[in-house]
């Protein structure tokens, strides 16, 4: 007589990454279907590349290299930080209309909630990262970076990603509702314009200039542009990573112990 064999129970691991997938496809789904995020993420980034190049390009002085060489790397950064509106938003959003107590009552894995929302935001921001360096080669971008440059300068844009993925999604778990998330990740688009991005700081007041010298938008500005096209990058590299590796850290541990314990899961 055959005997019934019970199935071989998957490790906590697999679960947990199948959990993830599944709330990753949603997180895109809801990009795919919501034209204002699309826009958003997608559209403003090349709509900013094509204003600074054409309506600021012919007044703007570098003191070297070309500005649409020079502003490349800034409207990448000032992209990436827009972007964060939309991932605050969406986890305000799952927060507000009840789908959060919902996945409670489900054997889940704890955080795939939020890790949905920040690979989402990861995959929407490497896409308009991606599309803006193409229309940037053909309105007059003209990189000089090696392969081994490339490779820096794509590891420190993603390391800056992921961090700004993070800080959106824990600011909006702490916002109050949806317009409230959207109002503190404006925060962060703030900081892009107050650097090196658009304009070089030795053209700025001493006070101004000290502050752009000084926050952590303008290293990684700094370095990805000269990466691209060649530009001393002085310490930037280095202290890009010191700026945002522990930004991502503590910002992913905390963003995880505060939903846990706002959720009870």
């Amino acid at each position: 007589m055959n005997q019934a064999v019970a199935p071989k129970a998957r490790p906590e691991f697999v679960l947990a990454a199948g959990d993830c997938l599944v709330l990753i496809r949603r997180s895109l789904r809801h990009l795919t279907r919501n034209m204002d995020e699309v826009i958003q993420s997608v559209v403003l980034p090349i709509m900013l590349l094509l204003l600074f190049r054409y309506l600021f390009g012919g007044a703007i002085q570098t003191g070297g290299p070309s500005y649409v060489n020079y502003v490349i790397a800034g409207v990448l950064v000032v992209s990436i930080a827009f972007s964060a509106s939309a991932t605050a938003v969406g986890v305000a959003n799952d927060l507000q209309n009840g789908i959060v107590e919902r996945f409670r009552t489900m054997p889940m894995f704890s955080s795939a909630m939020l890790v949905g929302h920040v690979v989402s935001a990861v995959l929407r921001n490497v896409l308009a990262v991606t599309l803006v360096v193409l229309v940037g080669l053909l309105v007059g971008f003209r990189p000089s970076a090696s392969l081994g440059d490339w490779l820096v300068a794509c590891g420190l844009l993603l390391l800056f990603i992921t961090a700004i993925s993070w800080l959106a999604t824990l600011l909006g778990l702490l916002a109050g509702g949806v317009e409230a998330a959207s109002g503190y990740a404006m925060i962060l688009v703030f900081f892009p314009y107050a650097s090196s991005a658009l304009v070089p700081s030795e053209s700025m007041p001493s006070v101004l200039r000290a502050f752009v010298e000084n926050q952590p938008f303008t290293p990684i500005v700094n370095a990805v542009r000269g990466l691209l096209i060649g530009t001393p990058t002085g310490n930037s590299v280095w202290l890009s990573v010191v700026w945002w590796v522990p930004v991502l850290v503590l910002t992913m541990a905390f963003t995880v112990r505060y939903f846990r314990r706002h959720t009870g899961k």
